[in-house]
């Protein structure tokens, strides 16, 4: 009987996050601009749970119990679409050590050597 009554508690508990997060909490509703870039909000999420309880003893009767969620969303970035490129554009502080500095500009500095090689080599074909 005791059993099944916190198992009650755990389960009404885990119904309730369960209504209050779902993939469109991590992964938002898709945002398209006038120029056609669609972005795409993305949050962390994180949620604790607590269950407890006790049966009846000598002094007292029937069941004990409690239960608790906590749920966390986090804004994180976004996805940015363009062009037939996908792109993360972070919100958070900025980075600390120049190490961190590097990795997070290594993608702009990726597209933009791609750009130059391409525009090079269209001067070069022109040329020749």
């Amino acid at each position: 009987m005791a059993d099944q009554a916190i198992s009650e508690l755990m389960g009404t508990a885990m119904d309730r996050i369960r209504t209050m997060v779902d993939s469109n909490t991590v992964i938002g509703e898709p945002i398209t601009t006038l120029d056609g870039v669609t972005l795409l909000p993305v949050s962390r999420l994180t949620f604790g749970f607590a269950a407890g309880g006790s049966d009846k003893t000598a002094s007292q009767s029937g069941v004990w119990g409690g239960s608790g969620a906590a749920v966390k969303v986090e804004p994180v970035g976004f996805l940015v679409l363009r062009q037939g490129g996908v792109r993360m554009l972070t919100i958070q502080p900025p980075a600390f050590t120049t190490a961190d500095r590097l990795l997070d500009m290594a993608p702009d500095l990726v597209e933009r050597l791609e750009e130059y090689l391409e525009k090079r080599e269209k001067k070069d074909a022109a040329g020749a």
